[in-house]
C-alpha cells in the first residue's frame, strides 16, 4: 500500500513541553484531516505506546514518530536506540523534532538511524511550513512501511 492510498495516518508526538505540544497540534490542525495525533509526554510512555504495553495495551503502531530529544525518564537518544534496535519497531520512521541545532546531536541521531532531523522553527508560520513539508514528504511523496 502506498502512502497516497491511505486516508488516515497515526502520528506519535513524543514531547514533554505543553507549549510545544500545543504549537504542534495547532500547526498540524491547519492540515487536512488525515492524521490521528497521539502524544507521549516522556520517553517511557513513547516506548509503552509503540510496544502496546501498560496503559497503551493493544495500541496500534504509529506510521510516524516525531521525537524530541530532551525528555524525562528516557531521553530521545535512548528512545531512538530502543526503537532502532528492535526488529519490528525499527521500521517505524522517526523524525527528530527538536530545538537543538548541535552538530553533535544531529550526528548522534543519524548514527542511531533517525530518518530525519528537523530543528523546530521559532516562528509559528515557519513551524507550520515545516509541518506542511513534513506532511508532503512523509504522507504524499514517500511510501511508509505497512504496520
Amino acid at each position: 500500500m502506498t502512502a497516497i492510498a491511505k486516508k488516515t495516518f497515526d502520528i506519535l508526538l513524543v514531547e514533554d513541553n505543553p507549549a510545544d505540544v500545543r504549537l504542534t497540534l495547532e500547526a498540524l490542525g491547519e492540515m487536512p484531516r488525515e492524521k490521528n495525533l497521539i502524544v507521549a509526554k516522556d520517553g517511557e510512555e513513547a516506548i509503552e505506546y509503540v510496544k502496546g504495553t501498560g496503559i497503551f495495551s493493544g495500541s496500534s503502531k504509529p506510521d510516524l514518530i516525531l521525537l524530541d530529544l530532551n525528555l524525562p525518564k528516557k531521553n530521545g537518544f535512548e528512545v531512538l536506540r530502543e526503537l532502532k534496535t528492535d526488529p519490528v519497531l525499527r521500521r517505524i520512521p522517526v523524525v527528530v523534532l527538536t530545538t537543538s541545532n548541535s552538530e553533535r546531536d544531529i550526528l548522534a541521531t543519524f548514527s542511531l538511524h533517525a530518518n530525519s532531523y528537523i530543528q523546530k522553527p521559532v516562528e509559528f508560520g515557519n513551524f507550520v511550513d515545516a509541518m506542511r513539508s513534513l506532511r508532503v514528504y512523509w504522507f504524499e511523496t514517500s511510501s511508509l512501511p505497512p504496520k
